[in-house]
């Protein structure tokens, strides 16, 4: 069993209320605790709605098909459950979209405990749901707060609303809530598109894609680009297949965390790592995506990332790689690339 988060916990304090429960999971729930709900809580029965592809690999070995990866509910799989455990994600609009799909399926009358750290902005579950039900703190502990209600009015949920476009020149980007960048094009971002000069050719792979806003504007300036798009997030996932679709361009969007379920060799990988797990600084897909990127690339090929100039990616891009450049850089960010050479260095030997 992984550590679990303060949200965790929070919930553990009420195991009581759990049990002989059907038990529905969902939000940014970033540890195994409905593992250990059917035995520890006695829970009835356990499901796992996720928009997170890892985070239904970390529990689809424990509950199997009760746990169930994508952007919207399935109405059939959630169905059974008579309480619902909302994680709250570090965006309203996220929790929004998520939490009215989930209750317009959900019966009223359902339980529902919304947790979540302080400053993830959990105190805005009152008012997001103060038209469907009342909401009251119940329990406060480990910089957390823990909400219940009882639904008492379904709400309408229809997806397509919840859609909005940006236009990077003369490019449509496609974007939901949770996205990164969802307003408009962040200067990471920018940055690592000016850093080409010239179109692009062969197959690239855009990891931690988002909205697909790298591949698609570097694919609509460059016809012999071939693409494929990746991230863990369902909503990024569906964000980047409308993106292509709005602009005509080919390509392949798929469901990995980092190079899980990757493929074959590229001539490129592009990437704005993220650097947070929810609320917390984590470094470790960007450390993944860099040591892993050998493996994944052709021989001569490219890494190009941008990333926060005060991350330490320096030295893990020259211990993979050899060295690096730094193609473009600003008060805040850096582009870094990295070319595999015939022989790349395995970052676990040590220098003589």
């Amino acid at each position: 069993m992984s550590a679990l988060t303060p949200a965790s916990e929070v919930i553990l304090r009420h195991s009581d209320e759990f049990t002989g429960r059907r038990v529905l999971f969902a939000g940014d729930l970033q540890d195994d605790l409905p593992a250990i709900f059917v035995d520890e809580c006695e829970a009835e029965e356990v499901r796992v709605h996720t928009n997170q592809y890892h985070h239904w690999q970390m529990l689809r070995g424990a509950l199997q098909d009760n746990v169930q990866f994508g952007l919207l509910a399935d109405a059939e799989f959630i169905k059974p459950a008579d309480l619902l455990v909302y994680y709250w994600p570090k965006s309203k609009q996220e929790a929004k979209f998520q939490l009215f799909n989930l209750l317009s399926q959900l019966p009223v009358g359902i339980d529902i405990f919304v947790v979540g750290e302080n400053r993830s902005g959990v105190r805005s579950v009152e008012t997001v749901l103060e038209e469907l039900c009342a909401v009251s703190k119940i329990d406060s502990a480990r910089r957390c707060g823990l909400y219940h209600g009882r639904l008492e009015k379904q709400p309408e949920f229809d997806a397509e609303e919840w859609w909005d476009t940006y236009m990077v020149e003369e490019v449509a980007i496609k974007t939901l809530p949770g996205v990164f960048s969802r307003e408009g094009l962040d200067s990471g971002s920018l940055l690592l598109i000016n850093s080409f000069e010239e179109p692009v050719k062969g197959k690239v792979l855009d990891i931690a894609c988002g909205s697909g806003v790298l591949a698609a504007v570097l694919a609509t300036y460059s016809p012999k680009m071939k693409i494929t798009l990746s991230d863990v997030s369902a909503a990024a996932i569906e964000a980047s297949r409308a993106t292509l679709a709005a602009n005509d361009l080919p390509g392949e969007v798929i469901a990995s965390n980092v190079y899980s379920d990757i493929a074959g060799r590229f001539d490129m990988i592009i990437s704005n790592p993220p650097f947070h797990e929810g609320l917390q600084t984590s470094l470790h897909a960007a450390e993944q995506l860099i040591r892993g990127a050998a493996k994944h690339l052709n021989i001569g090929g490219h890494l190009r990332i941008v990333a926060n100039a005060f991350l330490p990616y320096a030295a893990l891009l020259d211990a993979t790689f050899g060295s690096h450049e730094v193609l473009a850089q600003n008060g805040r960010f850096k582009v870094y690339q990295a070319t595999l050479g015939r022989t790349p260095r395995d970052p676990k030997k040590k220098k003589r």
